[in-house]
């Protein structure tokens, strides 16, 4: 016997080929035919609204927009023999390096760092097994110099212009996240010892699962993210005491009740994103801007935009401002008898309300007397990976799209979102629901992402192009109301608050809009995301955000000298707004003047895509 001392291996470090048998052929057999089964339920469930032409499939657009994207990338590798031999060389050099090491880790006696390694963070090749298993440790360093070297070949692309670059990369980051091998039964380790030591049912759990996802999304699959049956809208969700107090065909305004004894003569009116629904804002007790708001002494009022439908196919930006936002400060002067208000706008919202200032602007409208701006781009000069999907070919597709109900279905629009970050919102969902077959946790952020709302046609095309395409709203070319616009006109202070993680609005991007307004500009940078970054409620200490320092110049050179404050930025906004204005009334019940239309959060907020 050989001296395991001189063998390079222990007992220990042995691989345990044992949890990778079935232990019960007839059962796991069995389980194959019922996942069999499941399958045929779910393949049903994707036909059955196509043979009834409730759906038509879209994948062949952006396949074809892929493989033409692709098809630049590789010309500039071809067109020259010696830029694809080196292309290949450097692929086939990674190779062989993982093949030398894999050689080392089995003949040494002292342990052997991979070639290569994954990404600080990726959570994926968490399991030992990765490490000391060769196959899968082997797999793992194949995907891993793949996915790097396909990422290279786009980065060193020479003559591409940007949005194409922009794109490829984004293309390729999808295709990588497809691909890796944790997303697979048999070369993932841990699903594959689960997938054994269950005999397969897993996989008919999944599979009942993906089928059931299917049916739910219509045809198209609904990934679930969180345990949606554990939350209501009104019940454990959007909870904060109020009353609808007006209703337009765009919007419901809800006025929540005081908590105070007296309040900020001020009103607050929120302006929430229609992408998505304004209860991000109202989670929970614990997370909730609106009720914290309240606390502090402000009168709030939300703007709740109607989830749309075919009537709403021509309301343009135009409707929804004037039966929106305008309709909005109509209703705040009624119920309060004030015409200065402060105003809050939320992502795209804040876009609305950056436009709609310049617009009352030109109209001589001075009620909005401060604006806070949420994670929110004026300049889409540096726009974030919704970039990607923007060009006119692809614009006009999905206006051709739209124009057949006259609105952009909620689930095309949460795809797009998910896609932005897919290694955290799409693929471990995937594994996690239909191979491990395991319902997700119940989650109220996870809850709300998937509450879509749908675009109307009009409006949603009319910011794709004047924003995105365009960028009309910085350069001065966005006309509204027969006004051409110019953000130069709004003198109002502005808190501009941006995220530094943003993918959506990134920091970089609200930085540059910041020198377009006409008057004071406080920029503030929120720790973490488009989300979290802004729901970070004090009593969290989480994150940090960066504060004291005008925003102009080079943004790298504005991050390095901010000042960095650990824990949320909401009591910072309030010293802001307190300072503009901190007259205090008695406070104001919610629909004392007005006649309610029901209790907070409405009706709008509860209609489902």
């Amino acid at each position: 016997m050989a001296d395991k001392k001189h063998s390079g291996e222990s007992n220990q470090d042995k691989p345990d080929v044992a949890q990778y048998l079935v232990k019960d052929p007839d059962k796991f057999a069995l389980n194959l035919a019922r996942m069999v089964e499941a399958a045929g339920q779910a393949a049903a469930a994707w036909t059955a609204p196509r043979e009834r032409g409730e759906v038509k499939d879209t994948v062949g657009e952006p396949m074809a927009d892929l493989v033409k994207t692709f098809s630049k990338v590789t010309e500039y590798w071809l067109s020259e023999p010696s830029r694809a031999l080196e292309a290949q060389t450097r692929l086939f050099s990674g190779y062989m390096n993982i093949w030398a090491n894999s050689i080392r880790k089995l003949s040494s006696e002292e342990p052997v760092e991979d070639a290569v390694q994954p990404d600080r963070g990726d959570k994926r090749f968490q399991d030992p097994e990765w490490a000391k298993n060769a196959f899968f440790d082997f797999l793992k360093q194949v995907y891993i110099v793949t996915s790097r070297w396909a990422s290279d070949l786009v980065t060193h692309a020479e003559g591409l212009d940007p949005h194409t670059r922009h794109k490829a990369t984004f293309y390729v980051k999808q295709i990588t996240n497809a691909i890796s091998p944790s997303n697979f039964i048999l070369t993932n380790p841990e699903l594959f010892r689960e997938t054994v030591a269950s005999n397969g049912e897993n996989l008919v759990r999944g599979m009942k699962m993906l089928a059931e996802d299917i049916a739910a999304g219509g045809g198209d699959l609904k990934l679930r993210q969180a345990d949606y049956s554990a939350f209501e809208v009104g019940r454990n969700i959007a909870t904060t005491p109020g009353k609808v107090v007006a209703r337009s065909a765009v919007a419901e305004i809800v006025q929540y009740e005081p908590a105070t004894d007296t309040v900020l003569k001020r009103p607050l009116l929120i302006c929430p994103p229609w992408i998505n629904k304004f209860y991000i804002l109202d989670l929970n007790p614990e997370k909730s801007f609106i009720r914290w708001a309240v606390s502090q002494g402000h009168t709030v009022f939300v703007i709740s935009w109607v989830n749309p439908d075919e009537r709403h196919a021509r309301m343009s930006w135009e409707d929804y401002i004037r039966d929106g936002l305008e309709f909005g400060l109509d209703t705040v002067a009624k119920e309060t008898g004030e015409t200065s208000v402060n105003a809050i706008g939320y992502c795209v919202g804040g876009t609305l309300l950056a436009a709609a200032l310049a617009l009352m602007a030109k109209k001589g409208d001075t009620r909005i007397r401060s604006a806070t701006l949420f994670t929110t781009q004026v300049d889409f000069t540096y726009a974030g990976d919704l970039k990607v999907f923007v060009d006119e070919e692809q614009i006009s597709t999905l206006e051709k799209a739209m124009g057949e109900k006259g609105y952009l279905e909620g689930n095309r629009m949460a795809t797009a979102f998910n896609m932005l970050r897919s290694g955290d919102l799409i693929w471990p969902y995937v594994v996690n629901n239909y191979m491990r077959g395991k319902e997700p946790m119940p989650f109220d952020l996870l809850y709300w992402n998937a509450d879509s709302t749908r675009m109307s046609a009009a409006n949603h095309s009319y910011y794709l192009r004047n924003c995105y395409l365009e960028n009309a709203l910085a350069t001065g070319r966005m006309n509204l109301g027969g006004h051409k616009l110019s953000l130069s006109d709004i003198k109002i202070p502005i808190y501009n608050l941006a995220a530094k993680e943003d993918h959506i609005a990134p920091a970089r991007s609200v930085f540059t809009g910041c020198a377009y307004f006409g008057g004071e500009v406080e920029y503030v940078m929120a720790g973490s995301g488009h989300i979290a970054g802004v729901v970070n409620p004090p009593l969290a200490n989480k994150y940090q955000h960066w504060t004291d320092g005008k925003p102009v110049g080079d943004f790298d050179a504005w991050v390095a000298k901010a000042k960095e404050n650990p824990g949320s930025w909401w009591p910072h906004w309030q010293r802001w707004v307190e300072r503009l204005d901190n007259q205090r009334v008695a406070a104001r019940g919610a629909a004392t003047k007005l006649e309610p239309l029901g209790d907070a959060p409405g009706e709008y907020v509860r209609a489902k895509a």
